[in-house]
């Protein structure tokens, strides 16, 4: 009896959720699992793929990853404008066909400047599909209801990660170019449902801005408390990046940790967003976001820090577990208070100016870390990591401060 009362109230509990968002929210939702298990059985072993097949040092892999994120950096700049002027949709299909593409010619790749260009392409790819989706999430949903709406986008996301690399990982130990064109067809996929199921969400008179002028980027760019927010980030991606880019080629070359394990240990990070990531920001909406973001980037210095004691597959997956929580704070919450300090009509550009901070972290993260396991110790890159979260965690504390302190200037109650 007691069964089938907590299944009916499950089901009574996601049928309100489905009737809550609107249908190409969910349409969005169901697009992304497809495409991030096919992502996902590549992304985290592309270092150990280019290391056996082409016999690259660390440094020369990491530059690779370096040039993917310079030419992010750059296609976040036109994906902004564009995406504020001629809409979100079209921006996302051309985004996710690029990347479609690319992985099925990375699956015939065989020398070093074929994978130069690939990186490149796909570096110009990814940032546009981030903005454009963003910014139809920023249209689809109110304000107070963006934080969840984000965190069930992620959630829906690292399904198709937990899924991905724990597949990939066995698919990769026997063929590296089924699970390169596994990823190229999710995509693609993706890509159709985007141009064939989705509407364009951009707001009338917010197009109608962008094209008569509104300052550009020039008013992004005055905007400076956005600006030390992004450059937090900055700090908080470069941290994570060295995790997700380089420790499963650590933990095999220095502990013999197969491919089957590191594949789990993003596993790890990716149930935990499953399973806890709408609970956590139900939490975390209520409280002030950048004390959320403080705390956040402190459990990725913990997490990060425990990398140092590793050795065998259970330290590695604890510490994964504990930078995942603090993961689970930053992530939505960051993107949330991104939307809401965009004006309508620069939301694509605040979301460019945003996603560019996650584009220079895993640019710069990656080839610092190559540099302090090459030219100090492999164990290094760890204190490295632990670094980096622990400045951020002091400039969001900075910032809330700040913002704390001009809050009750203006009014005498108390926050």
């Amino acid at each position: 009896m007691r069964t089938s009362i907590v299944i009916n109230l499950f089901f009574k509990r996601m049928r309100a959720m489905y009737e809550y968002y609107p249908m190409q929210f969910w349409l969005l939702m169901a697009g992304m699992l497809v495409s991030r298990i096919g992502m996902g059985m590549i992304w985290p072993f592309l270092t150990i793929y280019l290391k056996t097949k082409l016999g690259l040092p660390l440094t020369t892999i990491t530059a690779l990853l370096t040039l993917d994120s310079i030419m992010s950096i750059i296609a976040s700049f036109l994906a902004g404008t564009v995406t504020d002027r001629l809409g979100r949709k079209w921006v996302m299909v051309v985004s996710l066909s690029m990347m479609g593409i690319v992985y099925a010619m990375m699956s015939q790749a065989n020398t070093l400047g074929a994978f130069a260009i690939l990186m490149a392409l796909r570096g110009l790819a990814v940032p546009m599909y981030q903005v454009g989706a963003d910014a139809m999430i920023a249209d689809l949903i109110p304000n107070d209801q963006r934080a969840e709406a984000y965190s069930l986008l992620r959630m829906v996301s690292n399904t198709g990660i937990a899924i991905g690399p724990a597949i990939g990982g066995f698919i990769a130990a026997t063929s590296y170019g089924i699970a390169f064109m596994i990823a190229a067809v999710s995509l693609l996929l993706f890509s159709s449902l985007v141009g064939f199921g989705m509407r364009e969400t951009i707001p009338a008179e917010a197009a109608a801005q962008a094209r008569t002028g509104d300052g550009g980027y020039r008013t992004v760019f005055r905007d400076r408390f956005f600006l030390w927010f992004v450059g937090a980030f900055t700090m908080t991606g470069m941290a994570s990046s060295l995790v997700f880019a380089l420790l499963p080629l650590y933990t095999k070359e220095n502990f013999q940790l197969p491919e089957t394990q590191t594949g789990l240990l993003m596993t790890v990070n990716a149930t935990m967003v499953v399973l806890f990531q709408v609970l956590v920001t139900r939490w975390t909406k209520q409280r002030r976001p950048l004390a959320m973001l403080t705390i956040g980037a402190l459990f990725y210095a913990v997490g990060i820090g425990g990398m140092t004691a590793g050795s065998a597959f259970p330290h590695f997956a604890v510490s994964m577990a504990v930078m995942t929580i603090g993961e689970l704070i930053v992530a939505p919450t960051s993107t949330s208070l991104a939307s809401s300090l965009a004006p309508i009509s620069m939301r694509g550009r605040y979301m460019s100016v945003f996603s560019l901070g996650w584009g220079i972290s895993h640019g710069l993260g990656p080839v610092v870390g190559g540099l302090l396991n090459d030219f100090i110790a492999p164990i290094a890159i760890w204190y490295g990591g632990v670094a980096w979260a622990l400045l951020s965690a002091g400039l969001y504390f900075i910032l809330y401060r700040t913002r704390k302190t001009r809050e009750n200037s203006a009014s005498p109650q108390p926050v």
